[in-house]
This record gives structure tokens, C-alpha cells and sequence, in this order.
């Protein structure tokens, strides 16, 4: 029976609420924070009425150390699920030193004045987070998360040696708006805008955004096209699989949403750049997502589903083997049991498992870790009852060369 505290009161935050209520045996008591209270309390009261499960709420900016501080020693968890912007890792990272609690992340830190996906600031912790005796868990989302236990999935029961790994992800669902994203549009403008990176003979190699394409098949949604785009796991997965020859991220794409793309950027409201406005300084990308649909909103109406997993070549036994494991995640589904749209869904669920991985002992050790770096078998067993179920399958044709 533990305590933890979640901050961030999105679309994540409401599905990891949900499913620590839902887990009470382990998450006995709960508190969700956030910048504005009052999401966290219309999340606390929807819990209450469906599961009867009470928590507490409280407000909180996550880019302050010392409220976080005073927070964290108020409420006493045993650890942080880290739910907030990618932009708050660090200080979240260190109110979790100075309070001597462990932590966990569904995305890694990036800086709010640049789009850069990179593990080398959270990496620098490993000495405080080990000398202090703390867990901290990076990535512990989907993609970055359950695609990272997928591949030491394989690796540890399918493989000798994984030579090619591609993570493809689909979402085939329809949300019935004109353009709207999937999460925080500030973080998925900048994610799907930037150029593109796959790893290939030991050298990451760049390429224009969206230049790579290919039509791939996914289970229950059919072809769609799908492009080469960076994404933080590849960083991990070839430093801690040091056999892979290539790794690559694949995500699939609308034309339609790629037009809205490209005229955002071309009258430059993807900018990170401060513009003066009338006497102020403001952000266009930062204007943009204030009048674009709240990503919390899509969950009603939205129809379809998401299909994301890995396609792996490599040896066994001296010989190819080819593999390829995946979920999918109806959005409907994931409306009726949380609220929250599947792309939420596919997120919060991987978080609260792994924090039961570290409250029940399953994952321990002190310094900061990618979730691969852990025994992959207790969290595929806890997919299989959460929510997430897997299926795979063997020596198949993975269509990509």
C-alpha cells in the first residue's frame, strides 16, 4: 500500500488517475496536482462518482523547486508520476532529490527554447539519483515505454542477436475536427516538425522531415503511409542493444494533416521564436495551442484506433528470425473506461504500470534507467490485464527492407 503523487491534469494525468484508483491494492492513496486546480478536481470527482475511490488534489507550478518541494514533503509519497511537460522533467527530477522520493516520465526532457529530444540532461542525474538511493524511470509512456519493453521482450525470449528494429505507429482513428493533435499541441508540433533521424551502421543518420515514406499494413486499420521520423527510445535502444545494425521510427500521417503542417510552419506559427504583438512578447507555436482543440477534448465521438508496436529482424539459433509484437487500442474503448481519447489511453496505462513496478519491488535499483534496462516479463504480463493486450507474431513478412 503506497502513496503517490501525479502531476499533470491532461489527457495523460487522467488516465494514470484513473488506473491507480482502479489498482487501489497498490496505489492505496493518491493525490493529483497541477498548475490549475480545478482540472485536478473534476478528474477527482469523476472517480469518485464511477470508482468510489477518493483522492486529493492540490496546484502546483511545476517549473517552481521549492513548491514542488514544499508539495512533495507536504503529501509524503513514495514516488512522483511525472505526467507534466516535457519542459518540467528537470525541476520535477530535482524536488524528487531534495525530498528523497523516486520518479518516474512518460517523455524526456526538453528544452522550452529549442526542439531537442535528447536523454543527455536526465542521463546526467545517474550519480545523485544512485548516491541518493532513488529510482528515476525515463520514458515509461508507449512510445517512448511499452515499444522499449517490447524490444527486451524479444531480445531476453526471441532473440541471440536483434540486428533491425522499426517501431511503427499508427493511429487510425478520426476525431471529426479540421486539424486537432493528439496530445499537447505545443510538444506534437514541435516532435512531427523537426528533421529525421534513424540509427544505421554504429552513425545517425538525418533526414528532411517526412522525406521517407512507405505503406505499411497495420492490424484492423489496413495500409497507411507511414514516415521516418526521430523519436527519444531510438537514442536508448542502441545504446543499451549494442547488436542493432538499424533502428527506425515510423508514424503514420494524413495528407490532409500534412498540408495543416506545412502551412503552419510556412506562415510561421510553428515558431519558438518570441514576436512582438501589439506591445507583448508571445510565442506563435505557444498562440497556436491556445486555439487549437484541447487534446482532452477529442475522447467523445472519436472513432477508431491506434496500432503501434515493433517489426524486429535478427538471429536465433544462428538463424533469421523475424518478429513483430503490437497492441491495439480502440479510442472508444478507452473513452468509455477513462474519459480519455486511446492516444492517452496508450500513454497513462504504461505509466501506472510502471510505478507498480517500482512499488512492488519488481523493478529496483538506485540511478536513472530506460525502462529497457528492466525485466521486461512482470510489465508484459500487467499489459495483458490493464488494458493494453499484445499479440505477435513470428517469421512473418515485416514489409520493410
Amino acid at each position: 500500500m503506497s502513496k503517490v503523487l501525479i502531476i499533470g491534469a491532461g489527457g495523460v494525468g487522467r488516465v494514470v488517475a484513473y488506473k491507480c484508483a482502479q489498482n487501489n491494492e497498490v496505489f492505496s492513496e493518491i493525490c493529483l496536482a497541477s498548475r490549475t486546480q480545478s482540472k485536478c478536481d473534476v478528474i477527482a470527482k469523476d472517480i469518485k462518482d464511477q470508482l468510489g475511490f477518493e483522492m486529493t488534489t492540490a496546484q502546483v507550478d511545476a517549473d517552481n523547486v521549492p513548491e514542488l518541494v514544499a508539495l512533495i514533503n507536504k503529501v509524503k509519497p513514495e514516488m512522483v508520476i511525472n505526467v507534466a511537460l516535457p519542459y518540467q522533467d528537470l525541476t520535477i527530477m530535482d524536488a524528487c532529490l531534495e525530498t528523497g522520493v523516486h520518479y518516474l516520465d512518460t517523455a524526456n526532457y526538453e528544452p522550452l527554447d529549442e526542439a531537442k529530444f535528447e536523454y543527455s540532461w536526465q542521463w546526467a542525474y545517474q550519480d545523485k539519483f544512485k548516491e541518493a538511493g532513488l529510482t528515476a524511470v525515463l520514458g515509461c509512456g508507449f512510445d517512448p515505454g511499452v515499444t522499449s519493453i517490447y524490444t527486451a521482450y524479444a531480445a531476453k525470449h526471441h532473440f541471440d542477436e536483434i540486428h533491425y528494429l522499426d517501431i511503427v505507429d499508427c493511429n487510425g482513428g478520426d476525431h471529426g475536427k479540421a486539424f486537432a493533435t493528439n496530445f499537447n499541441p505545443e510538444i506534437n508540433i514541435r516532435e512531427v516538425t523537426q528533421k529525421g533521424r534513424y540509427w544505421e551502421n554504429g552513425d545517425w543518420v538525418e533526414t528532411a522531415p517526412h522525406e521517407i515514406r512507405k505503406d505499411l499494413n497495420y492490424p484492423n486499420i489496413g495500409a497507411r503511409a507511414s514516415y521516418v521520423i526521430y523519436h527519444e527510445e531510438l537514442e536508448s535502444l542502441v545504446k543499451n542493444f549494442p547488436s542493432l545494425k538499424r533502428a527506425r521510427f515510423w508514424m503514420t500521417f494524413g495528407d490532409e494533416y500534412l498540408t495543416h503542417l506545412r502551412v503552419i510552419q510556412n506562415i510561421g506559427m510553428a515558431s519558438i521564436e518570441p514576436i512582438d504583438f501589439e506591445g507583448k512578447q508571445i510565442v506563435p507555436l505557444q498562440f497556436l495551442k491556445a486555439v487549437l482543440p484541447d487534446p482532452g477534448s477529442l475522447g467523445d465521438n472519436y472513432v477508431g484506433e491506434t496500432s503501434i508496436g515493433c517489426r524486429i529482424k535478427g538471429l536465433k539459433d544462428g538463424k533469421e528470425k523475424t518478429y513483430y509484437v503490437y497492441n491495439n487500442c480502440k479510442h472508444q474503448d478507452a473513452f468509455d473506461e477513462t474519459g480519455a481519447q486511446g492516444v492517452s489511453y496508450t500513454t497513462g496505462v504504461p505509466a501506472m504500470i510502471g510505478a507498480m513496478m517500482l512499488l512492488t519491488k519488481k523493478w529496483t535499483g538506485a540511478g536513472v534507467f530506460n525502462v529497457e534496462e528492466f525485466n521486461p516479463d512482470p510489465f508484459m504480463e500487467q499489459l495483458m490485464t490493464q488494458g493494453l493486450p499484445w499479440v505477435e507474431q513470428h517469421d512473418i513478412d515485416l514489409e520493410l527492407n
